[in-house]
């Protein structure tokens, strides 16, 4: 069977024995109907989850701030950003900027954030990136969190939030409120809320139930979200599915949809799992690569391989996840530091960590063999030929290919 692995820009031709490879069982077996792109961003903004249209919503506002995702993801903006903005002239509101929901990421060049809104939006609206500098206290949530966010943001009359849905390995899903927690919120927030990463209900697929997500449901309310639109997409970051509305009736109904596209299952556990990030953005460092880890996790075996595909062009991604991975194969030890103190960055390192206590990682990237080594995980420079080579120890091995770890839910 041939299989494409998302790496950076490019992909890797990868042909495994039919006889080998498990066979997963998806929501989408009966498949789906697939429309244009425009098709489904106008039609979820002309029906609009529990909620009026957004020209109504925003009509005469003075001051519009849309939310929208840095480039270290994968959601296109650029793409529907447009038609929010005819909605927002036939609401004739008197300006719009658009915040760029960095969190603690790095900021962006000019070229970066034009490539992210796209010309149109770039001309009409005000860019800004997010300044962690510059946030003020609003109240906390009942989970303790102080909610300190962006003056930017909370000087406008309306906000829009933006994002694109997936499964997101302790908050449950992206999406909705999370354009502004941890978007735009401050150190302080952010440690917070990730912070409840460490209960066993924080993990992929889980809303309801998630502390960290409900966390995250809370500062959305206190801020009070005028209007979000979210997008679904594919492999190959195509629109395959978009929602639009009140939060979080909305985002729920996006969910809806994702988990019948993306839930998979399967009656045995794999020997070896391969799996990718997804390509650029996802895999343009380790920090926002290691979510395919996690996601693939519970399909291996104990004591099974992971193979992971992820370029790293910009290394560790982050200087304490950086610092913490050199201790990663240490994982009591990891654990028992950061429940002393959390550190955003290392909570990271621990998630990786805990995996290595029971499989072996593998990593297809550009970190040399020694950076490779020192975090716990181990080097190879060609995925095919690792995998001929254990067919040739044992032509009975079972192993799972998943092209784009960060989009599936293994149940």
């Amino acid at each position: 069977m041939n299989f494409e692995i998302p790496y950076g820009k490019q992909l890797i031709n990868l042909s495994i024995p039919d006889a080998n490879i498990i066979r997963f069982k998806c929501r989408d077996d009966k498949g789906q109907d697939l429309k244009e792109e425009q098709d489904l961003i106008i039609s979820a903004l002309a029906n609009p989850v529990s909620s009026k249209n957004l020209a109504e919503l925003a009509h005469r506002k003075k001051d519009v701030c849309i939310l929208v995702s840095d480039i270290t993801r994968p959601c296109p903006s650029y793409k529907f950003l447009p038609y929010l903005l005819k909605e927002l002239k036939d609401a004739d509101v008197s300006s719009i900027k658009i915040v760029f929901g960095l969190g603690i990421h790095r900021s962006h060049t000019q070229a970066e954030q034009l490539k992210l809104v796209g010309t149109k939006a770039a001309e009409e609206c005000k860019l800004i990136d997010f300044d962690k500098n510059k946030c003020r206290y609003i109240g906390s949530t009942s989970y303790g969190t102080p909610v300190e966010l962006s003056e930017e943001v909370l000087s406008s009359d309306f906000i829009i939030a933006t994002g694109n849905i997936e499964y997101h390995y302790f908050a449950g899903y992206s999406g909705g409120a999370k354009a502004l927690m941890p978007g735009v919120c401050s150190y302080n927030s952010i440690c917070a809320n990730h912070s409840m990463m460490l209960e066993e209900s924080a993990r992929a697929g889980e809303f309801a139930g998630n502390p960290v997500r409900q966390d995250i449901e809370e500062a959305g309310r206190m801020v009070k979200i005028d209007f979000i639109f979210n997008v679904i997409l594919d492999d190959s970051k195509k629109i395959i599915g978009a929602v639009a509305g009140k939060n979080n009736e909305a985002l729920l109904a996006g969910i809806n949809i994702y988990d019948w596209l993306y839930e998979i299952s399967s009656a045995e556990k794999a020997d070896i799992v391969i799996s990718s990030a997804g390509g650029y953005p996802k895999d343009i460092n380790l920090y926002q690569a290691q979510k395919a880890l996690e996601n693939v996790k519970d399909i291996v075996k104990d004591g099974g391989i992971i193979i992971l595909a992820a370029e790293c062009t910009e290394g560790f991604g982050e200087d304490k996840f950086a610092e913490w991975m050199q201790n990663a194969k240490d994982f009591e030890g990891l654990f028992k530091k950061i429940k002393q103190k959390f550190v955003l960055g290392g909570h990271k390192a621990v998630a990786v960590s805990k995996l290595l206590t029971r499989a072996r990682a593998i990593l297809y990237s550009n970190f040399d063999s020694k950076s490779t080594g020192n975090m716990g995980f181990e080097k190879i420079d060609d995925i095919g030929t690792f995998i001929s080579r254990k067919l040739e120890d044992n032509k009975d091995l079972r192993i799972a290919v998943v092209p784009n770890g960060r989009f599936i839910k293994y149940c």
